[in-house]
């Protein structure tokens, strides 16, 4: 079952859109922080889309900086970067665990330090668990977090594999029979007295950090409605207005399902010949 907004949204398969290189830097675990300008109005699976926009290079550059330095204070300096960043595809999912406030994170002592300084937006997502569709399905998104139609999600479902994040996270619930709890001011305790944000910053780091903040807020430049900002400033769209046609869902579900098969009889092949190779 979905989870319910404040709205009355109902999220059975609840997605988010997002532009290049953010998208497929979540989906393979070194994002671990999604920063939006409103708090997440779901727990659980959260698929991601990459939007149309293709990426420059300079945003690329300045993005994997932000995430080397980021990841480097935590003594990971062989961060595995994505090698492709595909657009209008739908990448994979991560599940959100928890949204606070960005200074609630900062402040976090039970996060690594490389977290906190991904707290950068009022409000953060807080993601687990990435998983990558063997094959990227090209799709159109929306703004906001809307459902993806039954039928897609099912096909998608079948094609996720685990990823290895460089730096896994587990983010620990203030009541762990209470999905909801880790939410803005729940750990407003954290606010008083804590040294957390006053972690020291090397000049490289503090430059890959603005690097990061101008790659961003390009988005929030020039914005209109058929444009989908880095924050999502609107807040989410009602899923009433994106109903597919029967016929549109049958065509893409069984396009779908189509790539799936043929990617998994081709890893079947694959894994036959090592097979009969090794036997040689």
């Amino acid at each position: 079952m979905g989870s319910r907004s404040k709205s009355g949204e109902n999220y059975r398969n609840p997605c988010l859109t997002m532009h290049q290189p953010w998208a497929s830097l979540l989906v393979h675990g070194i994002k671990r922080i999604e920063g939006r300008s409103w708090p997440a109005p779901i727990r659980g699976r959260l698929w991601i889309h990459a939007a149309g926009k293709v990426p420059d290079p300079g945003t690329i550059k300045a993005m994997e900086d932000y995430y080397r330095e980021i990841y480097a204070v935590n003594g990971i300096t062989d961060l595995k970067l994505p090698e492709h960043y595909p657009i209008s595809r739908l990448l994979g999912c991560v599940e959100v665990v928890g949204c606070i406030s960005c200074e609630e994170l900062v402040c976090w002592e039970e996060v690594p330090d490389g977290v906190r300084l991904e707290g950068q937006t009022d409000f953060c997502w807080l993601c687990e668990k990435p998983q990558k569709l063997i094959v990227p399905f090209e799709m159109r998104g929306y703004q906001g977090v809307y459902n993806l139609e039954r039928k897609i999600n099912e096909a998608a479902v079948r094609g996720l594999c685990p990823v290895k994040a460089p730096l896994p996270v587990k983010f620990p619930l203030p009541d762990p029979q209470d999905p909801f709890s880790l939410k803005p001011g729940s750990l407003a305790s954290y606010l008083n007295g804590s040294k957390a944000s006053e972690m020291e910053k090397s000049p490289s780091l503090s430059a890959a950090i603005a690097g990061a903040r101008a790659a961003a807020t390009q988005f929030s430049k020039n914005n209109n409605c058929q444009s989908i900002t880095i924050q999502e400033g609107d807040m989410p769209v009602s899923s009433r207005t994106r109903h597919k046609s029967k016929e549109e869902v049958q065509r893409l579900d069984n396009e779908f399902s189509g790539r799936l098969d043929l990617a998994y009889n081709n890893e079947a092949q694959s894994s036959s010949l090592s097979h009969e190779g090794n036997q040689l």
